[in-house]
């Protein structure tokens, strides 16, 4: 790509960031049940998006392209989760997927508290897990932790927290992701679940 080509692609994917990375990202949340899975898809997208940009044709439809690829990034997510998780010959903590465990139209019969038991836990209410949270976001370089506070604790929009921290939409989901890894990272070597 010429330096051209590369200066409107980044313009148009920043832009495209903007406009549609709110929808890709709970198109992806809600085909994966996870924020962070849902995150590091639509980043891979805009990545793609970006790689082949030469391939977008003007006048199309910008969101359509880009959920194409979202789609297809999503349908390589869950193929790779099935060939990389296994069930160990079908057992849960001791208990087997058998038969009985279906209702006569092959749905799932058995409440899950009966094999599992009750074990939600509350981390959000136990205050010893907050004050290691509190303190491993503190511990984040200053844009990650505004980054943070900003998405995830006062639950603004990408494009609202772009705006207030001067940043572009790209610089957001990296450094988002960074600081994710980070707290990770501080929460396994800081916090012990009693096992």
């Amino acid at each position: 790509m010429s330096a051209s080509s590369i200066n409107k692609a980044q313009t148009e994917i920043t832009k495209w960031v903007d406009e549609y990375g709110d929808d890709m990202y709970s198109w992806a949340y809600y085909k994966t049940s996870s924020k962070e899975t849902a995150e590091d898809l639509v980043q891979e997208t805009m990545i793609s998006a970006f790689k082949s940009f030469e391939k977008f044709r003007p006048g199309s439809n910008p969101k359509t392209w880009l959920m194409t690829i979202l789609n297809n990034k999503i349908i390589d997510y869950y193929r790779a989760s099935s060939t990389t998780k296994s069930i160990n010959q079908t057992t849960i903590q001791g208990n087997r997927l058998e038969e009985d465990n279906y209702d006569e139209n092959g749905m799932w019969a058995r409440n899950p508290e009966s094999m599992w038991g009750d074990q939600e836990s509350h981390l959000l209410d136990d205050s010893a897990f907050l004050n290691v949270l509190d303190k491993c976001i503190n511990a984040l370089p200053s844009a990650w932790k505004n980054v943070i506070v900003s998405k995830y604790i006062s639950h603004k929009k990408g494009k609202e927290i772009c705006q207030d921290l001067n940043i572009s939409p790209s610089n957001l989901w990296q450094m988002a992701h960074r600081a994710k890894l980070q707290l990770k990272v501080c929460l396994d070597e800081n916090w012990q679940t009693e096992e």
